[in-house]
């Protein structure tokens, strides 16, 4: 379990979009929903993340899965930070929310220090358990892969954010950034860690992505373990900072988890594949837990 610096704590984490801008999931979702299938409120949700203007990334209403892709043992996905933009968000999506059931964690991104300090702000006035702060994205120029001042970025937007937030900070990192200089600088500000999709090229460097048409994307799932329990394993020996396990597959990937050092489990892309899972994993776990 994380506790926060503002008291509240979670155990199992909705990654940033698995469950929509709202976490009460995407509209084709609702039929499991109905069925018990999938249940928002066992988890913590964090919202997909919002961007200061509206981002039309490559996720289509027509065809909201057109930019995702199965593969094996995994998905890979090129949604990028499609969203409506901080200010149709507060306006049309925030006043209908019941910020406690389930509890939501906000998640912003950007390139500009104005920008996120002006959502930071924004996100003030509503009652979010936590904020993300998205430095990650596979397909996103915001999110800072290959970019040889990535550290000093990231650092720059932590200190921007803890400083205009009112809530815990959760950085939202890459297996592909410099940990060694990035860690050390943040440890004082952020809450907690998560760890994004893997860029394709990393897992697959010699392989055409299937979204090569939209930047190649990111990999997420079993096929992305040796990747991101790495990290976790790593952060977990670096730091005190408290990590979420990511690539949640099989049950029993939950207690490897918390074997490599993680103190919450994050289910991201298995909503996409087997969208009924997490809800049973949860329950199961919760069940065994107790015994």
């Amino acid at each position: 379990m994380i506790i926060l610096s503002n008291g509240h704590s979670f155990e199992y984490l909705a990654s940033s979009g698995a469950l929509g801008f709202d976490g009460q999931g995407w509209p084709w979702e609702k039929p499991l929903k109905w069925l018990g299938l999938l249940d928002p409120s066992l988890f913590t949700v964090v919202i997909k993340t919002l961007t200061w203007y509206p981002t039309k990334g490559n996720l289509r209403w027509y065809n909201p899965l057109g930019s995702i892709r199965l593969i094996r043992n995994g998905v890979v996905n090129a949604v990028g930070l499609s969203n409506p933009g901080i200010d149709r968000w507060c306006r049309e999506v925030a006043p209908r929310l019941d910020f406690s059931y389930p509890p939501l964690i906000a998640s912003i991104a950007s390139d500009s220090l104005l920008h996120l300090q002006g959502m930071a702000e924004r996100l003030n006035d509503f009652d979010f358990m936590g904020m993300e702060l998205n430095t990650s994205c596979p397909t996103s120029e915001s999110g800072l892969i290959g970019d040889d001042d990535a550290a000093q970025k990231i650092i720059e937007r932590c200190e921007t954010v803890k400083r205009f937030s009112r809530f815990p900070l959760i950085l939202k990192l890459s297996v592909t950034h410099d940990l060694e200089a990035i860690v050390p600088a943040v440890e004082g500000m952020v809450d907690a860690f998560s760890i994004n999709s893997v860029p394709w090229a990393r897992i697959f460097p010699d392989k055409r992505s299937p979204l090569a048409a939209l930047g190649g994307g990111g990999v997420s799932g079993k096929a992305a373990q040796p990747f991101t329990w790495k990290t976790v394993e790593l952060l977990s020996q670096k730091t005190k900072v408290p990590v979420i396990g990511p690539s949640i597959w099989e049950f029993s990937d939950i207690a490897k988890l918390r074997q490599l050092g993680a103190k919450a489990i994050g289910f991201g892309s298995i909503f996409l594949r087997y969208p009924w899972r997490p809800t049973l994993f949860v329950r199961r776990d919760r069940k065994e837990r107790k015994k």
